[in-house]
């Protein structure tokens, strides 16, 4: 018989958010394909019944839960989702996200509240609501941004909650590594998305983010489904608090 392949998530169950397009939808394809089970979160039932129809090959190992995650009675929705459609809880993706570029004096508080809500709150409060529920050897999973590691104008709200995302990952790590619990993120590049094809539409953008990536090719959301699993999976067993660049080498540039 050969070896079970150790990045293998046959038997785990998974929830990730964002799940309706861009990089969560493409981490739950890659989430399913290694034997997960899957819960697929997001506003939007109509694109998450269409991302769940185009990931389940086995339509038992996957269900769909349409929910404003900034809502107070969210987290505990997803949680019993998950437990009542499959009975456990071991991985937790947050891939939710917003994204509005806006230069520092026009960014209102409406502008900074929404981002921080969608990108540390909720996952803050659905990470909490999920704990409790996740034993040895699971994984918790943000997707955060190299906005989290360095400085973009007109971006410094969006910059503001991915450094937040960043310190949630080690804070966290120091509470819920010895509960078995590991805590890490990736941290993507420019990739292309819904989220950001309006800025990849401008030639002149997309030019100077070439210029700016050593790998000289725009990221797809296949450059980080993988790497997700990969940290969910036994053989990311010894990864805790770290935060896993995806950018082509920008940041090292």
């Amino acid at each position: 018989m050969s070896p079970i392949h150790p990045a293998t998530l046959t038997g785990k169950v998974a929830v990730v958010t964002g799940a309706s397009s861009g990089i969560g939808a493409e981490i739950a394809h890659e989430m399913h394909r290694a034997g997960a089970e899957v819960l697929l979160v997001g506003r939007n039932q109509e694109r998450l019944a269409a991302t769940a129809s185009s990931v389940a090959t086995d339509p038992d190992r996957i269900d769909s839960l349409g929910v404003d995650l900034t809502e107070e009675a969210a987290p505990d929705a997803v949680v019993r989702r998950a437990l009542d459609r499959f009975g456990r809880l071991d991985i937790l993706v947050n891939a939710a996200g917003v994204f509005t570029p806006t230069p520092f004096l026009e960014t209102t508080d409406q502008i900074l509240d929404d981002q921080w809500a969608t990108n540390v709150r909720a996952p803050f409060r659905l990470a909490r609501a999920a704990t409790g529920h996740l034993g040895e050897g699971s994984s918790i999973i943000f997707v955060s941004s190299i906005c989290g590691h360095a400085g973009f104008p007109n971006s410094t709200a969006y910059c503001a909650t991915k450094g937040a995302v960043e310190l949630l990952v080690k804070s966290l790590t120091a509470e819920l590594s010895p509960r078995g619990i590991r805590v890490n993120a990736v941290a993507p590049g420019n990739i292309r998305t819904s989220i950001n094809e309006h800025l990849l539409a401008d030639p002149d953008y997309e030019k100077q983010m070439l210029a700016a990536t050593p790998a000289g090719r725009i990221g797809e959301v296949g450059d980080i489904a993988p790497a997700v699993v990969f940290l969910a999976s036994p053989a990311a067993s010894y990864i805790h608090g770290s935060s896993l660049l995806i950018d082509g080498g920008w940041i090292a540039s």
